[in-house]
């Protein structure tokens, strides 16, 4: 898998029926590595060792309905209240960040309400800072760390 913007992390991968899985340590199964997953895997990970978000607070594919049609979130993360903190929508390195990543995370929100929001490839990272007054983001630097 090609080397992405991210620190260097280990992963355990296996072989299976001719298939590349990886270890996912919040769901604490091996997933099928495909290069969204590879996206997947490093962004938990940044979560959870940069910017200290304990795994337990961590959902990853979880099901929404938007106007019943049926969506799953990549990652979510949600504070010690329990309360959404962030939603994460990865993309494959080879698939470009457009407006429709953005709009694609917006329609998510407007369902699930977090207050911040992040987007990657991999390569590049946004991260979002919901704003209510202008109905819309406002583009942050990174992501804080979470004040455990």
């Amino acid at each position: 898998m090609q080397k992405l913007n991210f620190p260097l992390y280990s992963f355990r991968l296996k072989s299976s029926e001719n298939k590349t899985l990886i270890f996912d340590i919040v769901r604490k199964k091996y997933v099928v590595l495909t290069p969204e997953e590879w996206v997947r895997q490093h962004t938990i990970h940044f979560l959870h060792f940069e910017k200290k978000h304990p795994l337990s607070l961590m959902g990853i594919e979880k099901q929404l309905t938007i106007n019943s049609l049926k969506k799953r979130t990549d990652i979510l993360v949600y504070n010690r209240d329990g309360e959404l903190y962030l939603i994460v929508e990865c993309k494959a390195p080879s698939v470009e960040i457009s407006q429709q990543t953005f709009d694609q995370i917006a329609r998510y929100n407007l369902a699930l309400n977090a207050p911040l929001l992040m987007v990657t490839n991999g390569m590049s990272h946004y991260f979002c800072q919901m704003n209510h007054k202008k109905q819309g983001y406002d583009f942050l630097k990174d992501l804080p760390k979470n004040e455990i």
